[in-house]
């Protein structure tokens, strides 16, 4: 913007001067004049002397004729100072009139015509144009129910019952999102990624999985032994069923299937280190074991005995459910309390799981929760804590969790709150 107003202001100036400096310059016209007179004089006297000077004029006559040019000179003097007088009061006044028309005609005249916007701020203008095509959910929800109409007369349009099942989980309709499943799996009934989103969405539809989600689950590995949205299924309904053993055999199988290091890695660690800490597990101990059938419930073992937590490796505080978000969630949604460096590796230093029906909740997290000696509360001078209910009770973030984070805070911390405030991507 303040580039535009320079080169405006620099117009003005040069149409102001462009009009301004010959109206004000009449006065000036006698002395031009006069200057004009002296050099025609002096030329004339010159010639004179060039007469006298080669005797084609007497001395007599040479006199005569300088002194008529010094009375003529003289006489015209007079006559410009007298006819050179400064600009009048009428010519200042329009040159003022005209000095203060100019500037505001064109303001005015951008005003009217110019494009206002075409300065605001690019990031004004792209919100501006993010909220004109920004979709409602209202219009997700009409244009989903004229595709189930389109269906009903397309009944074999496999893509068009993903798509419908695909929006029905974005808005939550869960129920409807596995009719749509139902649907799509009919017409190819082997397809991995298909079964293991069915079984998601029954189980968050009937708060939990069971019955006819277990079995899509063991189609969908079936069908892919390495899925790895079937096996974090797999091994949430195992630890659900307290099969601590099971967990882990498919909790460790999915952790092949991403890049180490990733942060999905970091959160299948730590999911696994809870599920050994609450059954009592060995190191290595569960993956040397094939992996149970996953409706198998097991009796929980006799946890270990956690380590000692270093003195001031703590971080506490509570975790609350922003209200706009409460009929988001159901109460037997899995509640993932964490803690990671808020510089460095993303991997969880300490990791808490409760459930939505004990929010608000006090938690206190330590050493004892590390997942590896050297991935402990007390090697880091600040952390991150943060709060996500996963509705499919993974480890792993999924589009449609929700989430609250804290800001950096130093290990020691206590009275921290942390409020679960936005949805995952």
């Amino acid at each position: 913007m303040t580039p535009f107003v320079l080169i405006a202001v620099a117009m003005v100036a040069i149409a102001l001067a462009w009009v301004l400096v010959p109206l004000l310059r009449r006065g000036t016209a006698g002395v031009t004049r006069e200057v004009s007179n002296v050099a025609v004089l002096r030329d004339q006297l010159r010639e004179l002397d060039a007469d006298l000077a080669t005797g084609t004029m007497p001395r007599d006559r040479y006199e005569q004729s300088k002194r008529e040019l010094e009375v003529r000179a003289i006489e015209e003097s007079r006559e410009l100072r007298g006819a050179a007088p400064p600009p009048s009061q009428s010519t200042a006044w329009t040159a003022a009139v005209i000095a203060g028309t100019i500037p505001i005609a064109a303001l005015l005249l951008y005003v009217a015509l110019g494009n206002h916007e075409a300065f605001a701020p690019i990031a004004a203008q792209r919100a501006k144009g993010a909220a004109e095509h920004e979709v409602t959910p209202q219009e997700v929800e009409a244009m989903a129910a004229k595709l189930a109409a389109r269906l009903e007369k397309e009944p074999d349009n496999v893509d068009g019952w993903v798509m419908l099942a695909r929006t029905y989980y974005a808005l939550n309709r869960h129920a409807d999102a596995a009719r749509a499943f139902d649907r799509a799996i009919a017409i190819i009934p082997a397809n991995a990624d298909l079964l293991a989103d069915y079984a998601d969405s029954l189980g968050a539809a009937e708060g939990g999985l069971r019955g006819k989600s277990l079995e899509l689950i063991e189609r969908a590995l079936k069908a892919d032994p390495t899925h790895w949205k079937a096996l974090a299924l797999a091994g949430t309904a195992a630890f659900n069923n307290k099969d601590y053993k099971g967990a882990v055999t498919y909790w460790e199988r999915m952790k092949a299937t991403v890049p180490p290091g990733s942060p999905i890695a970091g959160s299948i660690d730590a999911s696994i280190a809870e599920a050994r800490e609450l059954g009592g597990l060995k190191p290595g101990l569960a993956a040397a074991s094939p992996p149970p059938a996953i409706a198998t419930p097991q009796a929980p073992s006799i946890p270990a005995p956690q380590a000692a937590a270093l003195p001031g490796a703590t971080i506490g505080g509570t975790v609350s459910l922003a209200p706009a978000l409460a009929a988001r969630a159901a109460p037997t949604d899995t509640v993932f309390i964490f803690a990671r460096a808020s510089e460095g590796p993303r991997m969880p230093l300490a990791i808490l799981r409760k459930q939505v029906k004990d929010l608000p909740v006090a938690f206190t997290l330590d050493d004892s929760m590390a997942m590896a000696p050297n991935f402990a509360l007390s090697k880091f001078p600040s952390v991150i804590v943060g709060a996500r209910i996963s509705k499919s009770g993974s480890a792993s973030p999924q589009s449609g969790d929700l989430e609250g984070l804290s800001p950096a805070v130093s290990i020691g911390a206590t009275g921290l709150a942390v409020v679960i405030d936005r949805a995952l991507p």
